[in-house]
């Protein structure tokens, strides 16, 4: 099916942050949580949510300064830009994965693009348009066919393509001639993208619209491609933004935890010795997971000179690795504390379970605590100045 007409592209321009993100983000928490089972269905989106966002100020916010934005993505700023993705993921999972993947994006256009470039995508962000990052691809892998005046053709496909017909600026990622691996960013709303929504039949995340996207067809030119080619994967950035999702997935343990305590008290069960027990293993697994955030942001605010890319990307695969592990424990603890009574819809246990259970399926979770192990082999100083905490 074509891409349905994205809802950004006819706003005026953004209105500017007259608060910090992680205070707006905290404040729209509630409203977003209180809107999110109005989209929990398989091609659904959460169009409402954005536009809130977008009014608020976010979707602007990962730009530097210079460019209407709050420098959200620069490394002193690390740990507000984690709160920020932790309030929005308590708020609403799905809304908390697609703008992580906006702010990849924004982050990826600053570090690797020309002046100009930043200039008139910055620009599409201030107007409200929505980035994001498509790289998973199945054998019909997106290939750039080159016309003459340095354009090219597209041709081949997107898997889990998130937000699909709703983000008019993705940032991706295709295979050049030579093999090459080169990043560009497809104006949406003027070129032709199909949609394969029946992809998406997934058991949580509904609302993300992560499409199979045919790009065949499609035109770029030269002022579409960001970066040189292999510039996507190049570390720390590449594993090392495992920090932002495991922030995003930390915040649904959060909200897991507020509902739990919630339910409990509205049942009239807090005096039971065993749900006090489980409630203090739910707090000592989310401040658990807040330290983990604040020790991840704390490494990558430290200057490049001070700050190995090998140790950078081991921390974050320490930080992936261990939030998962407390998400699934709070989701365990949880299940114990309601009993079957509290998985029952309209109580919003069931939605947060699938969602949080799908999004922690991140790629690769045996080959990153590996390779974090296999840094920490090759390492001489003790443990208490690996990562360099003084």
């Amino acid at each position: 099916m074509p891409a349905p007409d994205a809802p950004f592209i006819t706003l005026p321009i953004a209105r500017a942050l007259t608060e910090a993100p992680e205070a707006a983000a905290a404040r729209l928490a509630p409203r977003l949580a209180a809107q999110a089972p109005a989209t929990d269905e398989e091609g659904g989106f959460p169009t409402t949510e954005f536009q809130w966002l977008r009014a608020a100020g976010l979707l602007a916010a990962p730009l530097a300064q210079v460019q209407g934005g709050a420098d959200l993505m620069q490394p002193a700023h690390t740990l507000a830009l984690l709160r920020t993705l932790k309030h929005i993921g308590r708020g609403n999972l799905a809304v908390g994965r697609v703008y992580e993947g906006h702010a990849n994006a924004l982050l990826l256009l600053q570090l690797h693009g020309q002046p100009a470039q930043i200039d008139r995508w910055a620009a599409d962000a201030r107007a409200g348009h929505l980035f994001g990052v498509w790289n998973t691809e199945a054998q019909d892998g997106v290939q750039l066919e080159p016309l003459p005046n340095g354009r090219y053709r597209l041709r081949g496909s997107k898997t889990f393509g998130s937000g699909a017909g709703h983000l008019t600026r993705p940032l991706i990622t295709g295979k050049l001639p030579d093999g090459g691996w080169q990043m560009f960013i497809l104006p949406t709303d003027e070129q032709p993208t199909t949609l394969d929504t029946s992809f998406w039949r997934p058991l949580g995340m509904r609302a993300t619209a992560s499409f199979r996207v045919d790009l065949t067809g499609a035109e770029i030119g030269p002022d579409d491609l960001l970066g040189l080619p292999g510039a996507y994967y190049q570390q720390p950035g590449f594993s090392g933004g495992a920090i932002r999702f495991a922030a995003v997935q930390l915040g649904a343990a959060e909200a897991v935890f507020d509902e739990t305590r919630r339910f409990l008290r509205d049942s009239g069960r807090t005096d039971d010795p065993y749900q006090r027990m489980r409630l203090g293993e739910l707090a000592v697994l989310v401040e658990s997971g807040n330290l983990w955030l604040r020790g991840a942001a704390d490494h990558a605010a430290r200057s490049a000179a001070a700050t190995d890319a090998e140790a950078t990307v081991a921390y974050a695969n320490l930080t992936r690795t261990a939030i998962e592990d407390i998400c699934l424990k709070v989701l365990q603890l949880a299940e114990r504390c309601v009993g079957a009574r509290g998985l029952l819809r309209p109580e919003p246990f069931e939605r947060l379970h699938r969602d949080l259970t799908h999004y922690l399926r991140q790629p690769a979770p045996d080959a990153s605590v590996a390779d974090a192990g296999r840094f920490v082999l090759s390492q001489p100083a003790p443990a208490s100045s690996l990562w360099q905490h003084d």
